[in-house]
């Protein structure tokens, strides 16, 4: 969990971001003004949450830019706890804010070794 805190940290400035851990889950929570769920793509890769996000700016035509802060895009790779796994994750878009719902791996089951003796 400490690398993905770390990464979280390493974000630019203008992007926001929590993660919350229950039992069974990570949730990713990135505010992501002016993208949707068209122009966001989201994939695990090599233990990797890969986000690419854009948006659209709209200016006045009357307007020109005297200062420019707002990037269009955002591309992250943050990376994963070892127990997160992308099968059955979910992510849903709302208003800009993005939350990505990661499983955890079961634990592995204890599992008792036979031990014969030598013939």
């Amino acid at each position: 969990m400490s690398d993905l805190r770390a990464a979280i940290g390493e974000l630019p400035d203008a992007v926001f971001a929590d993660v919350l851990e229950d039992e069974s889950a990570y949730l990713v929570v990135l505010d992501l003004p002016g993208a949707t769920a068209d122009t966001t793509d989201l994939r695990v890769e090599d233990g990797r949450l890969v986000v690419e996000a854009r948006r659209t700016k709209a200016i006045p035509p009357e307007f020109r830019y005297v200062s420019e802060e707002r990037s269009l895009f955002l591309d992250a790779e943050l990376p994963l706890p070892s127990d997160a796994t992308a099968r059955d994750a979910t992510a849903t878009i709302d208003r800009g804010m993005l939350e990505v719902r990661l499983p955890k791996r079961a634990g592995m089951s204890e599992t008792t070794i036979p031990v014969d003796a030598s013939a």
